[in-house]
């Protein structure tokens, strides 16, 4: 193949595995065009390229004595700016790390370096991970590769843009509240977003520790998955896991429900054309769809309550590390951190509250359906120019207060793709990857 870059995760380690190609020329191909195309996207806060070239010839030798070292060897993974990588700078965003240089790598990197991935760097983000733009105000705005001048969303938006840029293959984010499925949709690549816990967040630099999650993003469900099983499994499960991964499941034997609250979300005359042929497609294939009242989840209210907890969470981190008067922050930043202490503390109380509240609804739907459906974002990506829409973690914010899985499937829509999401009860990771796999061939083009 005369550019490997178009290989996704699934082809590369088919690639591989046949000796049709091997990581060092693909790792070259992503940091040739990552040195072509990223000056424009500012996708990269960090380009490792003498680490990843190193990797890239130990994985070579690997597979050339056919002992991978996992499912990943010699993979080319970026990885969002809040996750620590021993010796390696880690900013979040924020000029207050910019010389942030951790001795440990996050749990999550250990994975990765055993399995023989090549970490071809650090990615952009919205600062602090507080943020659905990326329009970063220390590192650079980055721009959404199907759109000039436009969002990728985020706040792991290098994570969704560097993917569907193809300067990476595939890339780690992370997921407050709706943090790596909003970049998905807006980029037109896959989110996903795993039962709190599922993988580890400790060595991520946190925003808000009742809901931050990790979660990685590709070009396809079966890159998601291939990614997803390695974080998600202690190798002694793998091949009970595999298994499930590969029985896809009848969407005639499915039950979605749709929550009733999405009337109240004001989408995009697109967005909402969009999903309702998504739902109607599932109906053709034999699912059961069934309108379902989650009260005590009213969209907006949530996505505030949301927002405070994760303000009020923050503050207590960034505080910490660097005083009460938060040097190197954005005043913006800062101001929203500052916010919660504004608030009275019964309000505080009461988004804990709701989130328990919608939790249990969320669960007792979960008892009656496999899966909810809903958008990922109400609306499409947008010009940098323009005001930030306050309504971008509506339909997002209801599985990271669930505390269950999420994906973002891309669905080709004028002008700009959209978003549609299945969400499963904690604990459900691969199944709901499964469904979406079943799921995701009603969105190839040309279905509709």
């Amino acid at each position: 193949m005369s550019d490997p870059t178009e290989l996704g995760v699934a082809a590369l380690v088919a690639a591989y595995a046949a000796g049709r190609l091997d990581p060092v020329p693909v790792t070259d191909a992503y940091l040739a065009r990552i040195a072509r195309d990223d000056g424009t996207l500012r996708s990269y806060i960090t380009v490792a390229a003498q680490t990843a070239r190193a990797a890239a010839l130990a994985s070579r030798g690997r597979w050339l004595e056919h002992r991978p070292l996992g499912l990943l060897d010699g993979i080319p993974i970026a990885l969002k700016d809040n996750i620590d990588v021993a010796g390696m700078s880690c900013t979040a965003g924020t000029a207050a790390f910019r010389d942030r240089a951790p001795d440990a790598d996050a749990p999550v990197v250990e994975i990765l370096k055993r399995q023989g991935t090549v970490l071809l760097g650090k990615l952009n983000m919205h600062e602090g991970a507080l943020g659905a733009t990326t329009d970063n105000p220390v590192y650079g705005r980055c721009m959404n590769p199907l759109r000039a001048g436009y969002t990728p969303g985020g706040s792991s938006g290098g994570s969704g843009a560097a993917v569907a840029a193809r300067l990476c293959a595939a890339a780690l984010g992370t997921d407050t509240l709706g943090s790596v499925r909003v970049p998905a949709a807006y980029c037109g690549v896959f989110g996903f977003k795993p039962t709190n816990g599922a993988i580890r967040s400790d060595g991520v630099v946190p925003l808000s520790v009742t809901f931050d999650t990790v979660g990685p993003l590709a070009r396809s469900v079966a890159d998601i998955e291939l990614v997803a099983h390695a974080l998600l499994e202690p190798p002694a499960r793998n091949r009970a896991a595999q298994r499930e991964l590969t029985s896809a499941p009848a969407l005639a034997d499915l039950r979605f429900g749709v929550p009733l609250q999405l009337g109240e979300v004001d989408m995009e005359p697109a967005v909402r054309s969009a999903f309702a042929r998504f739902l109607d497609a599932l109906r053709a294939a034999g699912a059961a769809v069934i309108p379902l009242d989650l009260s005590p989840w009213h969209p907006s209210m949530t996505r505030r309550a949301g927002l405070l907890i994760s303000e009020a969470e923050g503050h207590l981190y960034y505080a910490e590390q660097l005083g009460p008067g938060l040097p190197g922050l954005s005043a913006s930043f800062a101001a929203m951190l500052r916010y919660p202490a504004q608030a009275r503390a019964a309000r505080i109380v009461a988004a804990y509250a709701l989130a328990e509240d919608v939790r249990n609804a969320c669960m007792r739907a979960f008892s009656v359906v496999d899966a909810l459906a809903l958008p990922t974002a109400p609306q499409m990506s947008f010009p940098h120019e323009i005001a930030a829409p306050e309504n971008q973690a509506d339909c997002t914010a209801l599985a990271n207060f669930a505390r269950g899985p999420a994906i973002s499937l891309p669905f080709a829509a004028d002008p700009l793709p959209i978003g549609v999401q299945p969400l499963a009860a904690p604990g459900g990771d691969h199944r709901l990857l499964s469904i979406a796999a079943a799921a995701d061939r009603l969105l190839a083009p040309g279905h509709f």
